[in-house]
C-alpha cells in the first residue's frame, strides 16, 4: 500500500500529546461524535459536534463532501462504518440509519428505526448490505436494493458492536449478554459463539476473512481464528480492564490497531497478544482530566498509522521498526 503524503498543518489551542505525531490537523475544531478511517487509508468520515458530517481525502486534507443526517444544525450521529471497498459509508443517530455514496457524494437511502434504538451499524462492499445492532439486543440484516430483511434474535441483551464481512455473507454481533456471535446473513444461523465474562464491548472482523476480535469489559480481549472458531491469542495487559472503541488488523494479518477512550492507541501481535507499540493522541481541549476518545485508527502503509479522536484531530503517527 503507498504511503500517503501530508501537509504539515500547525495546530493550535490544544494539549500536546505525550508522544509526537508526525502531522496533525483538525476535522472538526469544536470536536468530534464518532468517525470512521477507510480502509485504504484514503478518507475520513467525521461527525462534527457543530459541523454535520464530513469526507475528507486524507492526502491533501480537503473535504470531498459536507452531510447533514437529518436537519440543518442537528447533527447526532454517534456511529459511521466505511465498507471495506472504500465506496460506501453508513451513518447513525439513535433513531435512523443513512447509506452514502463516497464516488458520488450524493445519499442512497435513509431509513428510521421505530423499535428501540440504533447502538451500530456496518456497511458491505457496495453498499450491498447494512448491518444495524439495536438496543433491543436484535439486529438486523438489510439490503438496500432488493429491501430483504433479516432479524437475528440470538442475543438476550443490548447490543454493543457489530461488524460485517466485505461481501456481506458474515455478521459478528457482541452485547451485554456476554457473547459475541459469527453468524450467516443467509439463514440467520450461528457459525461460531464466542464467550466472554463480562459484557462485550467491542468486535472487528479481518475484511480478509483470517480473524475476529472480540473484547469484553474486563481483561478478555481475544484474537480467533475465523474458520475455525479456535483461539488464537489473548491481548496481553496488566490493568484490569481495557475498553477499545475501534480495532483493525493489518493488511498481512500481523498486526491488530486498536483504539481506547483514553487516549491512547495500541498495536499488538496477532499470533501471540503482546503489546508492540503505543501512542497518545492529543486530549480535547477543555476536558477535565484532559482526554479524549479514539474513534479510529487505520494502517496507512508498513510505516505510519492514522486515528481520528474526539479532539477534533486528525494525526499521523510514526510505527518505529
Amino acid at each position: 500500500m503507498p504511503l500517503l503524503a501530508f501537509l504539515l498543518f500547525s495546530v493550535t489551542g490544544c494539549t500536546v500529546p505525550d508522544t509526537t505525531p508526525v502531522n496533525q490537523w483538525w476535522h472538526a475544531e469544536d470536536g468530534a461524535y464518532a468517525a470512521d478511517i477507510s480502509p485504504n487509508g484514503e478518507y475520513s468520515v467525521v461527525s462534527g459536534v457543530d459541523n454535520g458530517i464530513n469526507v475528507w481525502h486524507n492526502s491533501d486534507d480537503n473535504v470531498l463532501f459536507h452531510w447533514q443526517h437529518q436537519s440543518e444544525g442537528n447533527n447526532l450521529v454517534l456511529a459511521i462504518h466505511i465498507s471495506a471497498d472504500n465506496k460506501f459509508v453508513v451513518t447513525s443517530d439513535r433513531e435512523a440509519f443513512a447509506l452514502w455514496s463516497i464516488e458520488s457524494g450524493e445519499p442512497v437511502g435513509f431509513w428510521r428505526i421505530d423499535e428501540s434504538t440504533i447502538r451500530d451499524v456496518a456497511v458491505t462492499n457496495n453498499g450491498k448490505g447494512i448491518l444495524v445492532g439495536r438496543s433491543s439486543g436484535k439486529v438486523m440484516y438489510f439490503e438496500p436494493e432488493t429491501g430483504r430483511r433479516l432479524e437475528f434474535l440470538g442475543h438476550q441483551e443490548r447490543i454493543n458492536s457489530v461488524d460485517i464481512s466485505p461481501n456481506g455473507e458474515y455478521a459478528l454481533t457482541g452485547g451485554n449478554d456476554y457473547v459475541a456471535y459469527l453468524w450467516s446473513t443467509q439463514t440467520g444461523q450461528i457459525i461460531h459463539t464466542f464467550t466472554h465474562s463480562s459484557r462485550i464491548s467491542k468486535v472487528a472482523l479481518d475484511d480478509a476473512g483470517r480473524y475476529v476480535f472480540t473484547a469484553d469489559s474486563k481483561q478478555g480481549s481475544k484474537v480467533w481464528d475465523a474458520q475455525t472458531g479456535a483461539q488464537i491469542s489473548n491481548l496481553k495487559y496488566i490493568a484490569r480492564q481495557k475498553i477499545f472503541t475501534d480495532a483493525v488488523f493489518s493488511e498481512d494479518g500481523k498486526h491488530l490497531l486498536t483504539g481506547s477512550p483514553s487516549r491512547s492507541i495500541y498495536m499488538w501481535d496477532v499470533r501471540t497478544g503482546e503489546q508492540t507499540g503505543e501512542w497518545k493522541v492529543a486530549a480535547k481541549e477543555g476536558t477535565r482530566p484532559a482526554t479524549a476518545v479514539v474513534y479510529a485508527v487505520g494502517f496507512m502503509g508498513n510505516n505510519t498509522l492514522l486515528s481520528e479522536s474526539s479532539s477534533g484531530l486528525a494525526e499521523l503517527w510514526a510505527i518505529e521498526e
